[in-house]
């Protein structure tokens, strides 16, 4: 199959429209990151997404819709839902409520709630607009692998195996959305983005974060929203965490990569200086920016048949905790204690 990369533009809008109404798969961007782009309703094109990516049936997926208006045709809404969509929809925040029967349950991976969100990218929302349809989209990259934040990424992942990649430019937050779960008693983050659990307490008064979010799935665990099995976002390289006061965990770092050749360090801005004389790569200033970088760097690593990788542990709050769910998980859970 030839594969089409193209700017996003009034042709290739319609083109992709084309594709979704006839049971293809297009990619497309977000704010978040891009996004691998079926018609929800037609069962035959969610199993090809899954096949594409290779990615485990038990792995449920998001649903993206341009209006508000149209969330209460596949999820049972609610005030709260509503409270919520009113503060951050458009934006990088997926809900999960009670499914609707017209929603295949392959989607949800036969569970009865759906993961619904309205994207803020414009581009995004016109390409979903045009298809005239709900679009089951997970990140547009193979599975287990960082997620794409470029159109070049997704290329790299599924040149080949879709017909259509729209090309809207890097992705603004640089992470997944969020995912809160609000069939709960209180609002439960299953996968920390930019809608930090702060914001939704403000909102709605309280909000709590699923123990899966810093630790592996246990067995018999259910997989309630994407991003929450083991190994996820992970670059070929062997990578570690290191947590603790910010020069132990750079004296630390700087023992271990003396004794590995070509290792690389992954470090925040400030902190730069203390790893001098060793290949070490700034993820910013700020854990805007380190979201922003994150995939792009571990894609790099790919590119560059990086081995082994040593990273700072940033602290677990705001965006930081969306951060850190990502590296851990792409660490395999490999944190070490500075000092210790």
């Amino acid at each position: 199959m030839e594969t089409k990369l193209l700017p996003l533009d009034v042709d290739s809008l319609s083109q992709g429209a084309a594709l979704i109404r006839r049971g293809e798969l297009v990619a497309f961007p977000t704010e978040t990151v891009y996004g691998l782009g079926g018609n929800a309703l037609d069962e035959a094109a969610v199993a090809r997404i899954f096949a594409v990516k290779g990615r485990p049936a038990d792995n449920p997926l998001i649903v993206h819709i341009w209006e508000h208006k149209q969330a209460e045709q596949y999820c049972h809404w609610s005030e709260q839902a509503q409270q919520l969509a009113d503060a951050f929809w458009p934006g990088p925040l997926t809900l999960l409520l009670p499914r609707k029967p017209i929603i295949p349950l392959i989607v949800t991976a036969g569970l009865d709630t759906l993961a619904l969100r309205l994207p803020s990218h414009e581009g995004a929302r016109r390409f979903l607009q045009a298809c005239s349809l709900p679009i089951a989209a997970p990140s547009a990259n193979a599975s287990g692998r960082p997620s794409p934040t470029t159109a070049q990424h997704v290329q790299t992942d599924l040149e080949g195996r879709i017909p259509l990649i729209l090309d809207g430019g890097p992705a603004q937050v640089g992470l997944e959305s969020t995912v809160l779960d609000i069939t709960c008693p209180h609002p439960m983050v299953l996968r920390p983005g930019a809608v930090t659990p702060e914001q939704v307490a403000m909102v709605v008064g309280s909000c709590d974060v699923a123990p899966s979010v810093m630790r592996p799935l246990q067995p018999g665990e259910t997989t309630l929203s994407p991003g929450m099995r083991h190994r996820h976002y992970a670059p070929k390289a062997q990578l570690s965490l290191v947590e603790g006061d910010r020069e132990a965990v750079a004296a630390y770092i700087c023992r271990m990569v003396d004794q590995q050749p070509g290792a690389r360090i992954l470090a925040m801005g400030v902190n730069v200086p203390l790893y001098a004389g060793r290949q070490v790569d700034d993820l910013g200033a700020d854990t805007h920016q380190a979201a922003q970088r994150l995939f792009y760097l571990l894609r790099q690593y790919d590119d560059e048949n990086v081995q082994r990788v040593w990273c700072e542990a940033l602290p677990p709050t705001g965006l930081g905790l969306a951060v850190m769910n990502r590296l851990a998980r792409a660490a395999q859970f490999d944190i070490r204690h500075a000092g210790v």
